[in-house]
Formats: C-alpha cells, structure tokens, sequence
C-alpha cells in the first residue's frame, strides 16, 4: 500500500528531501540520550536555540557533531579502556547518534562541553521579508 504524503500537494514544490529527512528522523526515534532544546530571542529579533545532550562519560575526543544538509547529527562512541574492570556499570557506554533538523537560513555557532552536557548553539538571524515584481516576458 503507497503512502499519500502531505508534501505531494502539486503547490508544494521542492520539499522531497525535507520529506526525507522527516522520514528519517521519525526512524531514529531513540531515546537516549536525553536532550533539551531551549530558544530565546533578542531585541534585534535574532532566533538563539541551545540544544542540551546529556553525555555523562563521554569525552570530547569521543563526540562529534556535524552540520550537514540542513541538519545537526551528534555522534557519540566510547572506548573500552583495557584492563579497566567495573564492579557495577550504571553509566551507559553506548554509542549513538541524534539528528536534529533544521530550517533554512539558520546557523551551528559552536558547541561546548562541560559537567557531561554537551551543548550546541544554533542561530535564526532576523532576515527582512522581501517582495520583488517578477517582469512578465513575452515570447
């Protein structure tokens, strides 16, 4: 059975591959690790969004963070340290990997770790709305 979707009205063009990457998000839809997203706006109108990931163990060295295609994929993997023997482990030590996207026009500013959160800093600057008269040629 074929799926209708939404974004194949005939006036919606060019959102194929942000169908995509819904569709590839809503796949992913793992829990862990926990996040926040939090969003402020300054007086000149700029959108801030930070995004907080809970990384309790990992190290820097042991995350990476992409900004790609309209998206932000965070990769997390460990390393099993030989010779290291643990009576208990409550600390996962997976790897994973979260994929937030992210509208046009908005902007990765950097991202920081500390006390086993790791932040990443996104940015919507205020873009004035433009309307511009489209010459009608004639053939």
């Amino acid at each position: 059975m074929s799926r209708i979707s939404v974004f194949s009205a005939p006036f919606l063009l060019g959102f194929d591959s942000f169908e995509e990457r819904i569709d590839r998000l809503a796949k992913s839809a793992d829990g862990y690790p926990p996040y926040n997203i939090e969003r402020t706006i300054d007086a000149e109108g700029t959108e801030r969004f930070l995004i907080s990931i809970a990384v309790a163990g990992f190290g820097a060295s042991e995350l990476e963070v992409l900004a790609e295609d309209n998206q932000i994929v965070v990769r997390g993997r460990q390393k099993d340290e030989p010779g290291r023997e643990f009576l208990h482990r409550g600390i996962a030590a997976r790897q994973f990997q979260r994929s937030f996207i992210l509208a046009d026009g908005m902007i990765v500013k950097d991202a920081t770790l500390g006390h086993g959160m790791l932040v990443v800093a996104v940015e919507r600057p205020r873009t004035p709305k433009i309307a511009r008269r489209i010459d009608i040629r004639s053939i």
